[in-house]
């Protein structure tokens, strides 16, 4: 926000012409973000757009978890806190649990987590109560229409394997709704947790040895970066897999469904700017995604035999050809 400073003396508007005084200097707002690892990028394109430049009126401060250690989260959420940053911006549960543990007083906007209710960051999502809001995505809701389409994908499935990040306490009522989904449809479910990327390798070799189906990859944002990794295995693998998030699909992975991430990023930027102005979180509604895309890698699918449905075919948001 722009200020300007008049100086005047007593007479001074009868005595003196009127002079226009120079404008001072925006003031600098300083942000943290805590795990800046994942699509930060449409969140900072969004802040740009609403006039905030870093270097000129914006200050970013990050702070990231070095490779295989998720425990030293709680240290950089500290260090953000003792920074004085005026607004902490997260993405996933294990950050904003982190950044909650290490203040009340500043305001926390999350990004893209499961369940917030669920897992204690706030008391409802119309009503957040505390000084944490921004978007959720997860839901029981999800889990099963994500088996539902892979199960209409290939309706000779019986066993499919979930790769989940068990750090993530939303990912621990994910895999905990997508067991329930494949009780419902009568499919056996090989739960495969990892706390780190470093256990992907291992994970691997287990999928492999039992066989699956097909796999279902959680949208964790830790193992975000990773994405490749797994997409790689399947191809070798020649492993059916569905992805939470629409980009994986895009990169090679069969099919995703899942909410806009770069959407869920740009709205935590309009979260972030209406904290710096003034609102509280507590007075903010925690937003779900409106709308869920479904992705189709037709090239993926021939690769690997497969046939896609028409009935799937025709619901698809995007194929990749």
């Amino acid at each position: 926000m722009n200020r300007r400073a008049f100086v005047i003396g007593a007479g001074a508007i009868v005595a003196m012409p009127v002079v226009a005084t120079a404008q001072q200097p925006a003031r600098v707002r300083r942000i943290g973000i805590l795990q800046p690892s994942g699509l930060w990028e449409p969140f900072h394109q969004r802040l740009a757009e609403l006039g905030y430049v870093e270097g000129r009126n914006l200050v970013v401060e990050q702070r990231s978890v070095p490779e295989g250690k998720p425990e030293q989260i709680s240290v950089m959420a500290r260090q953000l806190v003792e920074m004085k940053v005026e607004v902490i911006v997260t993405a996933g549960a294990v950050a904003t649990r982190a950044a909650k543990e290490a203040t009340t007083a500043i305001p926390i906007v999350m990004i893209a987590v499961g369940d917030p209710v669920g897992i204690g960051l706030v008391q409802s999502l119309a009503r957040p109560a505390g000084n944490v809001t921004g978007s959720s995505v997860l839901g029981p809701e999800t889990a099963m229409k994500r088996l539902e389409l892979l199960k209409e994908f290939m309706p000779r499935l019986t066993k499919f394997a979930l790769l989940w990040n068990a750090s993530n306490p939303a990912n621990r009522i994910y895999e905990r709704d997508t067991s329930s989904a494949a009780r419902a449809l009568h499919v056996t479910m090989q739960s495969v947790p990892v706390t780190h990327p470093g256990q992907l390798a291992q994970a691997f070799v287990a999928i492999e040895r039992e066989r699956p189906n097909a796999m279902i990859v959680s949208g964790d944002l830790i193992l975000q970066p990773h994405m490749g990794r797994v997409i790689d295995f399947a191809r070798r693998a020649q492993l059916p897999v569905m992805y939470q998030n629409p980009e994986q699909a895009k990169s090679g992975g069969l099919l995703a469904y899942g909410a806009n991430f770069a959407e869920l990023f740009r709205r935590g930027a309009d979260y972030t700017d209406r904290i710096l102005k003034g609102a509280k979180p507590a007075d903010l509604p925690v937003e779900q995604p409106t709308k869920f895309e479904l992705v189709i890698n037709l090239r993926t699918a021939r690769s690997l035999g497969l046939e896609v449905p028409p009935s799937v075919l025709l619901r698809a948001d995007q194929v990749i050809e």
